[in-house]
């Protein structure tokens, strides 16, 4: 028996998904006190071992007392949070870091965007070129970005390139890739039949090109860019860690490092992530918006 739906209504898996997602959620906070306990019990009482003054008397009351816990117990996690969002724009604080990074990572985004689909064009058009020069844009991004990052930041810096502008060249860098290789294949995922059948009709290669192949690869540009939004947020972090920087999460990130402070090492990560997440959303809100005609396909 075939079930059809409604009239008038389409498919949307989204709304099925939060469902599993919350359970998963669920889990993990479920599973996260004990593991805090454990983990940080071990470290209190290694340290009550050595004769180390912690304040409390027992290794399980220290686990969620702990200065630099392995896990931070939710309510030191609050604190830290409070500790490092207020005032929300001060040059030291959290929200304020987290736009800067965030600013280099959509200005990397977007300079990886006209270069990976310029690639991809290129790369569709002639098969001499891709053949020539397909396996040196592989081998690019083999190099560690942790290695590359000061060397293009001093090359740059003798031609007056500082600031924000390197770092968010350092992310197109990096996202660069994924955005030639989606929007190529989805160039050449147009049916033969199709392509036949515009050949039929005598159609230009332009015409082929706008009407059939560029409307085939909008899905797969915006599935390629969310993995460059996330290599582009991963390339910006590491260009301020490796690199000088007076703001963005990497810089927060290596301080707190040198100080092994790792209650706010867990607060810049949660920041990062929420970055990424919201980078990965808005792209997807920006999908639902140009490709309307898939709101209500299965995925």
């Amino acid at each position: 028996m075939t079930v059809r739906a409604a009239p008038g209504r389409r498919f949307s898996p989204r709304g099925s998904n939060l469902g599993p997602m919350l359970v998963v959620a669920l889990v993990v906070l479920f599973l996260y006190w004990p593991l805090m306990l454990w983990v940080n019990a071990g470290q209190a009482a290694r340290a009550l071992e050595s004769g180390a003054d912690l304040g409390c008397a027992t290794a399980l009351s220290c686990a969620t007392q702990l200065r630099n816990p392995v896990l931070p117990a939710p309510g030191q996690l609050a604190q830290a949070f409070k500790a490092l969002s207020v005032p929300p724009l001060a040059p030291t604080s959290a929200p304020y870091n987290t736009l800067v990074t965030a600013g280099e990572t959509l200005v990397g985004l977007a300079i990886a965007s006209v270069l990976g689909v310029l690639l991809a064009l290129f790369l569709v058009v002639s098969r001499g070129f891709e053949r020539a020069v397909l396996p040196w844009l592989i081998a690019s991004q083999t190099v560690p970005i942790i290695a590359l990052a000061p060397m293009l930041a001093v090359v740059l810096g003798q031609y007056g390139v500082q600031g924000w502008l390197p770092k968010a060249l350092i992310a197109s860098y990096i996202a660069f890739f994924p955005v030639a290789v989606g929007v190529a294949r989805g160039l050449r995922s147009p049916d033969p039949l199709q392509l036949d059948l515009m050949r039929t009709y005598n159609a230009p290669r332009a015409g082929v090109f706008w009407k059939l192949q560029l409307p085939a690869s909008v899905p797969f540009l915006f599935t390629a860019l969310k993995v460059a939004a996330t290599s582009a947020l991963i390339g910006s972090i590491v260009a301020e860690i490796s690199t000088i920087s007076f703001s963005g999460l990497g810089k927060m990130l290596a301080e707190n490092s040198r100080a092994s402070d790792t209650l706010a090492l867990w607060t810049i990560m949660f920041y990062g992530a929420a970055l990424g997440i919201g980078l990965v959303a808005f792209i997807g809100l920006l999908e639902r918006w140009v490709t309307p005609w898939r709101a209500g396909q299965p995925k």
